[in-house]
């Protein structure tokens, strides 16, 4: 056996994802099958090795609330409504958003995706940072800084890493108020829907006018 395949044999097969990713970024797409490809992209980082903390040993985590736009006939006209994808939690009951450690060889935003893909199966455009929340985690006596960003998804993947282990729902906003256990995440949403009305309704505004004779 040479000394190439006896390195491939590990117990860990993020691992050899992370050794395998950069090879295939040096081959031509054409030559690479799509499936491997999916199975790269789509294999979640384990371990805390390379978590980034502050100065004040405060644990960085990062999340998107990932929505959509669901398109819906109200006595003849077409309204557009927002919803919002939800997850089961890990361990314990109840739902939440899509969020994970950011790592220290990561860009915030590229931390976010990357824990929305494994935990959620979704991607999409990556928009407005939503503000910073510090909480105290469940398990562990470590305080946290959750920063969270809302997701417009336009990818929803069939399989991803956590789907064995995660339930995922397109609920309403309604809904998502009333079942997301996390206080903080709660007002992550409220952030996210008096950002996107707002948007929203000064759009409108400006339409209305522009048509005005």
């Amino acid at each position: 056996m040479t000394g190439f395949s006896v390195s491939l044999i590990v117990s860990n097969f993020s691992n050899v994802a992370s050794y395998l990713s950069p090879i295939f970024e040096t081959i031509p797409s054409k030559v690479v099958p799509a499936q491997i490809e999916k199975v790269v992209s789509l294999v979640s980082r384990t371990g805390r090795d390379l978590q980034r903390y502050d100065n004040s040993g405060y644990r960085q985590v990062v999340g998107c609330v990932p929505y959509r736009y669901k398109t819906q006939q109200v006595n003849g006209t077409e309204s557009k409504e927002i919803e919002v994808l939800l997850i089961s939690a890990q361990k314990g009951k109840g739902m939440l958003f899509p969020k994970g450690g950011w790592e220290i060889d990561e860009s915030m935003e590229e931390a976010a995706l990357r824990e929305t893909i494994e935990e959620a199966g979704v991607t999409g455009e990556l928009e407005e940072k939503l503000g910073r929340w510090q909480y105290k985690s469940k398990r562990h006596n470590i305080i946290h800084h959750g920063y969270m960003f809302a997701l417009l998804v336009d990818q929803e993947f069939e399989r991803w890493p956590e789907a064995e282990m995660r339930q995922r729902k397109w609920v309403g906003l309604d809904e998502a108020r009333e079942v997301c256990q996390n206080w903080w995440m709660r007002e992550a949403l409220e952030a996210f829907v008096n950002l996107k009305c707002n948007t929203e309704e000064v759009e409108i505004e400006a339409n209305e006018s522009g048509n005005d004779v």
